[in-house]
């Protein structure tokens, strides 16, 4: 795996906040090249979520800041082009499936997928009973792949594009580790940091005391800090350049053996996957398009 100590070489990374205004007319994300109607058109689908699969008119109208007829409007095209549908007699929206064209036909392209997907079971078994690839999307990991034996009676269900908060998160710490300190400060400000458990980091201080530790030594331990009872370690896949184009991690029940057990369990194969799947992105030409918007 890569020096931890390795410079990061600079990168072009927008942080231009969700929906706010470009000001330069020459630029390609301008207000002036923006197309209104379809930038409402995808809030509205990005008003359903995981909590909220379904929503009435009203709904959807708060939650995409427009009133009720053009909610309406909005809904009926979504309607008529196969990407959302109402739920029978009900005055209920969701989400078709054609929607999950889209998603899984990008994260098909990405080539870390397919080249992680090997890697990945042979970190799973009767130690670790989950292993992930996550990228940072925001101040969001998206998970774009997975492979789980277990973890179902700790109630976790994440799954191929899922999302989870960066700050509470080891794929988080591991990836945001490896960005300058104004990204870092960036992406955890982009969103509010509520406690998910009792041990889940919040502050700001406190993140970058534990991002400079990650950095430091390589990975990324997380113990309960986004579902109670798990345990996970993660490691950064870094490019030639040492950017971090993905996090690798394993997880595992806290009650199976103790936090140091676990971490001297996981800590060498995390981080000879991770090194192994940098080196088949280098070998590849491959490389996760990775989205940081904070």
């Amino acid at each position: 795996m890569a020096s931890p100590a390795r410079p990061i070489a600079a990168r072009p990374i927008s942080t231009l906040p969700s929906g706010a205004r470009a000001t330069s007319p020459e630029k390609p994300g301008s207000e002036k090249n923006l197309v209104l109607s379809l930038a409402k058109g995808l809030r509205v689908l990005e008003a359903f979520t995981a909590e909220a699969p379904e929503l009435k008119l009203a709904e959807v109208a708060r939650r995409t800041g427009t009133d009720n007829a053009t909610a309406f409007r909005l809904l009926n095209t979504l309607v008529q082009l196969g990407y959302v549908e109402k739920i029978g007699t009900t005055r209920d929206f969701r989400l078709s499936l054609k929607c999950l064209d889209l998603g899984f036909n990008a994260i098909a392209r990405s080539d870390i997928r397919e080249l992680a997907r090997p890697v990945l079971r042979t970190l799973v078994g009767e130690t670790h009973e989950a292993a992930s690839i996550g990228v940072l999307e925001g101040p969001e990991i998206l998970y774009i792949e997975r492979i789980q034996a277990g973890l179902t009676r700790l109630g976790v269900d994440i799954r191929i594009g899922s999302r989870v908060p960066v700050y509470s998160t080891a794929i988080g710490h591991a990836i945001l580790a490896f960005l300058p300190r104004e990204t870092q400060v960036a992406v955890l400000d982009a969103r509010a940091r509520p406690k998910l458990t009792e041990h889940t980091p919040t502050e700001m201080p406190e993140l970058l005391a534990r991002l400079d530790a990650v950095r430091a030594r390589g990975y990324a331990l997380s113990d309960q800090e986004t579902v109670s009872g798990l345990r996970v370690l993660s490691a950064p896949v870094l490019d030639s350049d040492g950017f971090p184009v993905a996090g690798l991690s394993v997880a595992a029940p806290a009650f199976r053996a103790p936090l140091a057990a676990f971490e001297a369990a996981a800590r060498l194969p995390v981080l000879n996957a991770a090194s192994a799947l940098a080196r088949a992105l280098a070998a590849s030409g491959g490389v996760a398009v990775q989205t940081i918007r904070a």
